[in-house]
């Protein structure tokens, strides 16, 4: 069986901005089409990451946002403070809110979706809704502004499992548009970009004992 050709990632001229800095942490917002980390494919080097450690050398991930995904991430400057700001993501102390644009008029205005999911080992890397071996996945929603044939959603993921907000829209029944990867062809062909980004961050400062929280727009 002939292998497939690697997928080599669009390569993202956008800038990366910062949001806030100081000596123990970033806030940045990743660009849509700019990968997290390394991918496995030489030519798939150029990342978050990367161009970050460039101009910041100790700075390390403790959390990721797909290709397709934009919006705030938090990046740890030193040790002490990765390991802090990790222990918050296991133990779901960080709070995350998505904006998102989904497919059709969303009746309820607002609700939640609670449905387990695992990798779809045959069509990697895609994943599944699977009640018998999936780990659970919490997504809370709300309804933000309601279109003619769409809706903008603010989505808050209680888990963080791969892909958790487009499988668990798609099951909702109105799919995010642009999604390639979960999304029917009508509303794949709605966007010209996966319209999801990460808006909100909030968690303890590892040094100052302190709530922070930050904010980063979506531009769609």
């Amino acid at each position: 069986m002939q292998e497939l050709p690697p997928y080599l990632v669009p390569h993202s001229t956008e800038e990366i901005a910062i949001l806030h800095q100081d000596g123990d942490l970033l806030l940045v917002r990743k660009p849509h089409l700019l990968l997290s980390i390394p991918g496995r494919h030489p030519l798939n080097k150029d990342c978050l990451i990367t161009r970050l450690q460039e101009h910041y050398p100790t700075a390390t991930i403790v959390h990721r946002l797909d290709l397709d995904t934009s919006g705030i991430m938090v990046i740890p400057l030193n040790k002490p403070a990765h390991v802090h700001i990790s222990r918050q993501f296991q133990q779901r102390e960080v709070r995350k809110a998505y904006h998102a644009v989904v497919f059709d008029v969303v009746e309820q205005d607002e609700g939640q979706v609670n449905l387990p999911i695992i990798s779809d080992w045959e069509r990697r890397p895609l994943q599944k809704i699977c009640h018998e071996r999936g780990r659970s996945a919490l997504t809370h929603y709300e309804v933000l502004e309601r279109g003619n044939d769409r809706t903008r959603m603010l989505l808050k993921p209680v888990t963080g499992r791969s892909h958790q907000l487009r499988i668990h829209m798609r099951e909702l029944g109105h799919p995010i548009l642009g999604c390639d990867m979960y999304a029917h062809t009508t509303a794949l062909n709605m966007a010209d970009r996966l319209m999801l980004n990460a808006s909100v961050l909030e968690f303890t400062h590892p040094t100052s004992g302190k709530w922070l929280r930050g904010d980063c727009p979506p531009d769609f």
